[in-house]
C-alpha cells in the first residue's frame, strides 16, 4: 500500500510506541489520525507535525467514541486506509497474591482495553475500508494490532496481560481470512522489551539490566524500530494473517 494521500489512524498514538508510528507514518506521507486518551500530548503532537495530522480524544473499548475517530478520519481526509492499534494498559498481579485473589476488576479492565478495545477499533476501520475503491491488487485496507511477547512468555504477575495480548494474537488470522474478500489486511506485531514511557520510568539500571537480557541486540528496542516493522507492514502486501515477533530472540523468563 502507498502511504502518500492515504490516511491511517494510530491509537495510542500520543505517546511510546503510537507516537513513533505517528510520526513514521507522517514523514512517509500519509495522513494520520492520532487518537489516545491524552489530550494534551495529543493536541500538541498533532500542532508540531502540522498539516495531514489530526487529534481525536478516543477511548479505544467504547463504541461512540470510537466510531467518531473513523467518522473524523474520513470526513477530514477522504478515506480510511489503515489501522494501527497501539494503545494498551499493563499492570501486574498475581492469581493469589499477599493480599488475595487476584482483583476481577483490574482483569476485566485489561481484557477491555488491550483486546476489546483492539476489536472495536478494528471492526468499525475494516467497515470504513470495505466501501473503498481498491487499490493495486485489490487492497483496500490494512489493519495492524499490537500484541506482546508475553503472549507467549508470560511472566508470574501477567497472567491478565498475556491473556489480552494472547487474544489480540488469537484473531488475527481469523480476522485476516474474513476481511480477505474485502481486500482488508491483519498483521499483528508482538514487541519485546522497547523503551515506552512506562520503561523509561523504572530505574536506568533496571533499564540497563533488562537491556541486556535480550540476545542481540543486547539492549532495549527503540519505538523507531517498531514503526519500522509497521510502515515494511504497510508497503508489503504479502503480509498478512500473520504475528511477527519484534524481539530481539528473547525469550522471558518465569519471573
Amino acid at each position: 500500500m502507498e502511504f502518500t494521500h492515504n490516511t491511517f489512524i494510530v491509537t495510542g498514538g500520543a505517546s511510546g510506541l503510537g507516537e513513533a508510528t505517528v510520526r513514521a507514518l507522517h514523514a512517509q506521507g500519509a495522513n494520520v489520525v492520532i487518537a489516545d486518551l491524552n489530550t494534551d500530548q495529543g493536541t500538541a503532537l498533532a500542532q508540531e507535525l502540522g498539516e495531514r495530522t489530526v487529534f481525536s480524544r478516543t477511548n479505544v473499548a467504547d463504541e461512540t467514541e470510537a466510531q467518531t475517530t473513523v467518522n473524523l478520519a474520513v470526513s477530514k481526509f477522504g478515506q480510511l486506509r489503515g489501522l494501527v492499534n497501539c494503545a494498551g494498559i499493563g499492570g501486574a498481579a498475581k492469581v493469589l497474591g499477599k493480599n488475595g485473589p487476584h482483583p476481577l476488576a483490574e482483569f476485566s479492565r485489561t481484557l477491555q482495553v488491550n483486546l476489546i478495545g483492539s476489536f472495536n477499533m478494528a471492526r468499525l476501520a475494516a467497515a470504513a475500508m470495505a466501501v473503498l475503491e481498491p487499490a493495486a491488487e485489490g487492497e483496500r485496507g490494512v489493519i495492524i494490532n499490537t500484541a506482546s511477547i508475553a503472549a507467549y512468555d508470560g511472566q508470574i504477575g501477567q497472567a491478565a496481560y498475556a491473556a489480552s495480548k494472547g487474544g489480540v494474537i488469537a484473531m488475527t488470522l481469523p480476522m485476516a481470512r474474513e476481511l480477505a474478500k474485502n481486500g482488508i489486511r491483519v498483521v499483528t506485531i508482538a514487541p519485546g522489551l522497547f523503551m515506552t514511557p512506562m520503561m523509561a520510568a523504572l530505574p536506568a539500571e533496571i533499564q540497563q539490566s533488562l537491556g541486556e537480557s535480550v540476545p542481540f541486540p543486547p539492549r532495549l528496542g527503540y519505538p523507531a524500530e517498531f514503526a519500522q516493522m509497521v510502515c515494511s507492514i504497510v508497503s508489503n502486501i504479502m503480509l498478512n494473517g500473520e504475528t511477527i515477533r519484534l524481539d530481539g530472540a528473547l525469550r522471558m523468563a518465569a519471573r
